[in-house]
């Protein structure tokens, strides 16, 4: 008896404690936190705001170029088009996307998601703003005048401008800047898709890419707002409705969407290192024959335009197609062709580096992939087949999903597209053997591929890209410090061949000292103009780059699990 009582004061004296913690948490954390939802609730309007402005702009920009009132039936309309105009158009505005960027950018580059990722995971949560702007508006046009890419992504780097600008007014840390850029993002992808979930998990899951607890609620709150602002605007509408609902003839037809899980993986990764070889060979090209940045748009427009003449669904987002492909409205020898020649276009708008995002394409593609394997499907096994539109439906969650690296947020989007969940279930078992199978065969996904190529190494994960974030200038010891290396040893070492720039980070530093075994190495300061030999500036100690390196994954680690 005594036993019990003592365990039950034990439980009460544990309880009170917690309800102590508690309301300390809240009376000396609650204000600071209410504060940043309602900063939140701001990005989350604001962004919502820009991605419904640039549907607008697009909508208003393509009727303008082209004389039609409905973008989504752009196909139609541009098939009653005269040749020379279809092919001259997209030529028009990639040159109009060169000059922007010509002048507007260092590189000539449209920057987009990759970016964000880059600016969640090495800049404190922010982006280029000048630069952003820019790319907003080379994509805008882009967008309005034939070219073949898609509107999320230009939105969603757009939003993290919105995002970069609020985090510098308020002077916020790195943790506070990502989670505003989260809020960004996801409002932005929400907005787009009428899709709050989808948008919270987008964010979390690709640009984020953690789920702490403390970045959630925030992120949910921003992630709303964008789905107000979209509503209050166009609707409660969703961008695609099926001709019928899906049916899904269980356990029998379930190793049907096994395979094409696997199909949609393997035309993700062709259509991924499609657009990776079309960049390489069109850098190939502009460095052989000295072609000026600016005239590269015009020249990857031309193609596109040449493309349409006998091909007019690859101009714009595509969502006609892909609309009809989700109805079953296209034969097969049709969808296999489109979905070629929609891969072939936008690894030329891509490559030109004319602006847009993959997100519109590679639902087209997976859409139009997932018919094809439907109509054969069905074909083969009529008695034990659902709608061919499910194939299509699936299709399309499993190559974006490969494409973005996002399984979790592109069902999401299916779902709240479809509202069926007899529907999500095919499209979960397509979405995750085609992520499984893409994620292996390229960086995890196009995003993070295309930073891999910048020698951006996210895709690791932390415990690789944080060696970036220490400069040999920063951790090295100075000479005229208490601690400092051996002038003598230094110049031995130097002699060797073995030292660092001082912009030189610890991805260079740390190899050398697995290879060298020294406890040091010296900081040696870049040749003077008149090719005088730079002056030693210090030492980079192995152990003060591996305390360092220890404080930021402990750092990264703290934030992930808060």
């Amino acid at each position: 008896m005594q036993d019990g009582q003592s365990t039950f004061s034990n439980q009460l004296r544990e309880t009170r404690r917690s309800f102590e913690r508690g309301w300390s948490l809240v009376r000396h954390q609650g204000p600071g936190q209410i504060r940043f939802w309602f900063i939140a609730l701001a990005v989350g309007i604001a962004a919502g705001l820009v991605t419904l402005g640039f549907r607008f702009c697009i909508a208003e920009l393509q009727q303008a170029v082209y004389g039609n009132e409905d973008v989504k039936l752009l196909h139609s309309f541009a098939e009653t088009l005269p040749w020379w105009f279809l092919l001259l158009t997209p030529c028009v505005g990639g040159l109009a996307v060169g000059i922007i960027l010509h002048f507007f950018t260092k590189d000539g580059r449209v920057r987009s998601v990759a970016d964000v990722i880059e600016g969640a995971a090495l800049r404190d949560g922010r982006v280029e703003k000048r630069e952003g702007i820019a790319s907003a508006f080379a994509s805008l046009i882009t967008l309005s005048t034939g070219g073949s890419t898609g509107r999320e992504g230009p939105v969603v780097h757009l939003s993290g401008v919105v995002a970069t600008w609020v985090s510098d007014r308020i002077k916020a840390d790195g943790i506070t800047g990502r989670d505003l850029l989260g809020c960004a993002v996801a409002a932005a992808v929400s907005a787009s898709f009428n899709a709050p979930i989808a948008g919270a998990l987008f964010a979390l899951e690709v640009v984020l890419r953690h789920f702490a607890v403390h970045a959630f609620a925030p992120i949910v709150i921003a992630s709303v707002a964008g789905t107000v602002i979209s509503r209050v605007g166009f609707g409660d509408v969703t961008e695609f409705r099926l001709a019928e609902e899906g049916a899904l003839q269980f356990y029998v037809e379930l190793p049907a969407f096994l395979l094409l899980g696997l199909v949609c993986g393997l035309v993700a990764v062709l259509f991924m290192r499609g657009l990776f070889f079309a960049d390489d060979v069109a850098n190939n090209l502009q460095a052989r024959t000295g072609l000026p940045g600016w005239a590269r748009p015009a020249v990857a427009g031309l193609l596109v335009g040449a493309l349409a003449i006998w091909f007019p669904h690859v101009i714009g987002v595509g969502y006609e197609t892909t609309a009809r492909a989700l109805t079953a409205d296209l034969g097969f020898t049709a969808a296999f062709v489109y979905c070629v020649v929609k891969a072939a276009a936008v690894a030329i708008t891509v490559a030109g580096r004319m602006g847009g995002g993959v997100f519109s394409p590679s639902l087209m593609i997976g859409a139009l992939t997932g018919l094809s394997f439907g109509l054969v499907a069905t074909q083969l096994f009529p008695e034990v087949s659902g709608t061919v539109g499910l194939y299509a439906l699936a299709g399309m969650g499993g190559v974006a999903a490969a494409v973005l690296g996002a399984p979790i947020s592109t069902t999401l989007i299916v779902f709240e597209l479809t509202g069926d969940w007899q529907t999500g279930l095919a499209v979960m078992v397509a979405v995750s053997m085609s992520t499984a199978l893409a994620s292996r065969m390229v960086d995890r996904s196009y995003f993070l591929t295309q930073l891999e190529r910048r020698n951006i190494h996210v895709a690791a994960g932390p415990q690789a890209y944080l060696l970036s974030l220490h400069s040999a200038a920063v951790i090295m010891r100075a000479m005229d410090s208490p601690r400092a290396a051996s002038a003598e040893q230094c110049e031995a070492l130097i002699a060797q061949g073995l030292f660092l720039q001082p912009d030189a980070t610890l991805e260079t530093a740390m190899p050398m000292f697995d290879k060298s075994g020294e406890a040091f190495i010296p900081v040696l300061a870049p040749p003077a103009p008149g090719g005088q030999e730079g002056q030693l500036m210090g030492a980079v100690f192995h152990v003060d780059a591996l305390r360092a390196y220890n404080r930021s994954l402990a750092a990264t680690a703290a934030e992930e699990h808060s």
